[in-house]
């Protein structure tokens, strides 16, 4: 039995990718500009914490935003043989057959009027 094609196994969309991106980036920046004001009043070893803070965050954000999705994501399902239906062409109705034209076409392969594969 063929697996259906489900909405849930596709990557997410490359604005709602973007937006996830931009807010990791506006958080870890923001802990940056804190770290920043506490250097103002911070004194002793917590000087050196909100120094690193302020020197090494721009670089972190960075990273984490532009890491591309998740472990997590699975392979696209693609969908199985397609199938299009094409209507029968159409016969001209012939001399010897009394001009009844709702006769149905023989049943074999070779009239076959739907093809695998094709889009």
């Amino acid at each position: 039995m063929k697996q259906q094609q489900s909405i849930t196994t596709l990557p997410p969309s490359p604005e709602a990718e973007r937006r996830a991106r931009m807010i990791k980036y506006t958080i870890a920046m923001s802990i940056r500009v804190l770290c920043v004001i506490g250097l103002l009043f911070a004194r002793g070893w917590w000087l050196a914490v909100f120094a690193a803070g302020a020197i090494f965050l721009p670089y972190f954000a960075v990273v984490l935003a532009n890491v591309q999705g998740s472990g997590r994501q699975r392979a696209v399902l693609r969908p199985g043989g397609l199938l299009r239906r094409t209507p029968p062409p159409a016969a001209p109705p012939t001399a010897g057959t009394g001009g009844s034209t709702n006769a149905a076409p023989p049943n074999d392969d070779a009239t076959r009027n739907d093809e695998r594969g094709a889009a």
